[in-house]
């Protein structure tokens, strides 16, 4: 995973050389590592992610697998085929934040994924946040108890962010929902 480390370290170049992380920057670096997944590492990570639903509700992984593949596996093509402008403002301190947190996941993920999976989470983590100004599961994404991820008025709410901000692996820090209240 070569390519892992070597993406932190351009993030890093970014955040060090720019006063402003611009989300244009971000997108760069995103855009050349994209290009080194093919479409059967999309496949493996795909694989990969059925397996690790295999303990969950039916109901719910059916739903959840089809959201996955399509808007997390999906964003991946949208990368490389992204030629706007972004203008929006990056906190560079919670870019900093992700980075080290997305980091941290690689750390532990490394030796279990078969796959291109944890760069793929990060690619996809990252250009949702901070260059789409999303939250990392869209809309309408379900979570066990029939709840979904929502916006109402311009706010993303997300019904398990609360739940899983101590988790040290987990990208809920760094996306932009707020918890829903159900």
């Amino acid at each position: 995973m070569d390519d892992y480390v070597n993406m932190f370290n351009d993030f890093s170049d970014v955040a060090i050389a720019e006063e402003k992380v611009s989300p244009q920057a971000i997108l760069n670096v995103l855009k050349d590592y994209s290009a080194t997944i093919s479409v059967f590492d999309l496949m493996k990570a795909n694989a990969e992610m059925i397996e690790d639903s295999k303990y969950v509700q039916d109901s719910y992984k059916k739903k959840s697998i089809g959201v996955y593949a399509k808007y997390f596996l999906g964003r991946i093509r949208e990368i490389r085929d992204d030629n706007n402008h972004y203008t929006n403002d990056v906190r560079k301190e919670e870019f900093i934040d992700a980075v080290a947190t997305l980091k941290s996941y690689h750390d532990a993920e490394s030796m279990s994924s078969k796959s291109k999976f944890p760069l793929i989470y990060a690619i996809v983590s990252l250009y949702t946040t901070f260059v789409l100004e999303e939250p990392i599961h869209p809309v309408g994404t379900p979570f066990p108890g029939s709840l979904k991820g929502e916006e109402k008025d311009g706010v993303f709410y997300c019904p398990v962010k609360d739940a899983n901000l101590e988790s040290p692996n987990a990208v809920c820090k760094m996306c932009i929902a707020e918890q829903l209240e159900f």
